[in-house]
């Protein structure tokens, strides 16, 4: 039937109930869609606000866990000191953090050169005159290395980068907050390796060992000023440091069948560098006000089995 504006429509009454029946019901869908999407999106607004005023220096973050911590900080509230030794990668996550409305900051520097440390902290309190609040010591180097016959200068610049990178930056850092009186919190992320050795890793595994005892004596000594060090221990993750001499371990048949179908890791699956990030926040968020020297293994149960 089509119907013109100004016609008259005569309609029995079961109709006309029916019709306002469902409307009535339309109406009513319509409210609770309407209530249940800003609850949640006031919830959601509140949970993203865990870092609001806080200020956050991220080392080696212009990819894998260090650009997902980064992320997830910006969308927490956080000003976020994007630093990575590759200038593009830096700035794609710094305006990637802008698009969605997030406030970031790129430092560009590798942090195994000993000026680094110094140059990121100076850098961050010029760009943001009210401080560091948060330090993330992630920035990491690997390649596979033959114990006897490598050059000496490899093993040494893979434990500059993943130990000594942080010794620096973490001193420079702690510096500046307990100067300007306010509490910290480092985290530094980690490793399996730090207690699990590998063949052709006798480098990052020592680096790694050393920045888990680095997390330990940091907690005790800088605990009178309100300053919390934790680490993270993730295993494997998929991130571009997976590959390993040009090949994608995480795609390997060997990966696949020792540590996927036998169950290797009971999870049967590598990490997204999300799921690091999120612990990372924690344990540099207001939930964790009593956890110091910890360093959380995020393996999928990989170290708990034999």
């Amino acid at each position: 039937m089509n119907v013109r504006i100004g016609d008259r429509i005569t309609a029995d009454k079961n109709v006309c109930a029916t019709v306002r029946a469902t409307a009535d019901k339309l109406s009513a869908l319509l409210y609770a869609h309407l209530v249940f999407d800003t609850c949640l999106a006031f919830r959601y607004t509140a949970s993203n606000m865990r870092l609001r005023g806080k200020t956050a220096i991220i080392t080696g973050s212009g990819s894998g866990i260090g650009r997902a911590t980064a992320e997830l900080f910006a969308s927490e509230g956080a000003r976020v000191i994007v630093n990575d030794k590759n200038a593009a990668s830096a700035q794609e996550v710094v305006a990637g953090i802008r698009a969605r409305g997030g406030e970031a900051e790129a430092v560009i520097g590798d942090i195994a050169k000993p000026e680094t440390a110094e140059l990121l902290v100076s850098a961050t309190l010029v760009k943001n005159a009210g401080g560091i609040d948060i330090l993330v010591n992630n920035a990491a180097l690997f390649v596979s290395h033959d114990f006897v016959h490598d050059s000496f200068e490899q093993w040494q610049r893979v434990v500059e980068t993943n130990l000594f990178g942080a010794v620096r930056c973490s001193k420079a850092a702690a510096a500046r907050m307990i100067q300007a009186g306010r509490p910290g919190r480092i985290v530094n992320v980690s490793s399996v390796h730090a207690f699990l050795a590998e063949n052709r890793s006798s480098h990052y595994d020592v680096a790694k060992g050393g920045l888990d005892q680095l997390t330990r004596a940091l907690a005790v000594e800088l605990a009178p000023h309100d300053i919390l060090v934790n680490g993270v221990a993730p295993g494997f993750v998929d991130t571009p440091m997976s590959l390993v001499n040009g090949v994608n371990e995480l795609e390997t048949e060997t990966f696949r069948e020792i540590y996927i179908k036998r169950r290797r890791i009971p999870l049967a699956r590598p990490a997204q560098p999300e799921e690091i990030a999120r612990v990372i926040l924690f344990l540099a968020g207001p939930e964790n006000s009593y956890i110091t020297g910890e360093t959380i293994v995020v393996d999928g149960g990989l170290s708990v089995t034999f």
